[in-house]
């Protein structure tokens, strides 16, 4: 039932993805931080593109600014790159791309192709320089002293299916976004008083303008085998 909701909540995107993206999600909180495992952890690559070649802070900053407009291309492909033997080969991954296919042919027949470029340009943007974006790096960059988790408790949880809430999502994977917030009122004594986010938008901009943070802002593990 939740890979059938998943398929619908996929639609607007114009590809399938959320077959594709929940082994990788499973992984990233089973190995939080370990390299090489945990997917959600910036490659070598792209902390020596971004920071290791940079020529000063100006560059740094740009450099930083050009990966936070293009991020969405490193969540969608660096899982693949780095752990190809994860992308699922079954009926569900199939069933994902015909249900994907058939909306986006339907759409392109009732609205013409521009309906296309109207998803895929969403997507592009929705996962770029835009307030919600900052989940992405507001969840586990290490914004204060070594705590590599914080939960965001503003007005965009509402159209983000609460993923601010993610200290409790990563304490009780399995409860629903929808109860989320349920979690930090039955227990306020075990979240309340964690480094929070207040804002993905602010997120956003320290990333771009505060020179000491860097995709190297993470907590990593040692390799793990998974």
């Amino acid at each position: 039932q939740n890979k059938l909701i998943a398929m619908v909540a996929n639609l607007p995107i114009g590809i399938a993805y959320c077959i594709t993206f929940k082994p990788y999600h499973m992984e990233h909180h089973r190995y939080q931080g370990h390299d090489l495992v945990d997917t959600d952890l910036p490659s070598q690559w792209e902390g020596y593109f971004i920071t290791n070649t940079a020529m000063g802070k100006i560059d740094h900053t740009f450099r930083k600014a050009v990966f936070m407009f293009c991020q969405i291309f490193a969540y969608a492909f660096r899982p693949m790159l780095t752990k190809p033997e994860l992308v699922p080969k079954d009926g569900w991954i199939a069933a994902n791309w015909v249900v994907q296919l058939t909306f986006d042919g339907v759409m392109v027949a009732w609205l013409g192709p521009k309906v296309m470029l109207y998803f895929l340009l969403s997507t592009f943007f929705a996962g770029s320089i835009h307030p919600t974006a900052g989940h992405f790096l507001a969840e586990h960059y290490v914004m204060e002293g070594q705590v590599e988790t914080y939960s965001y408790y503003g007005p965009l949880n509402r159209v983000a299916y609460n993923v601010g809430y993610h200290n409790e999502h990563h304490d009780f994977p399995n409860i629903a976004w929808s109860s989320l917030p349920k979690v930090r009122k039955i227990a306020p004594e075990y979240y309340d008083h964690l480094p929070q986010c207040k804002s993905w938008t602010a997120c956003i901009l320290r990333y771009i303008f505060d020179d000491s943070i860097s995709p190297y802002s993470r907590v990593k593990r040692g390799t793990k085998k998974a």
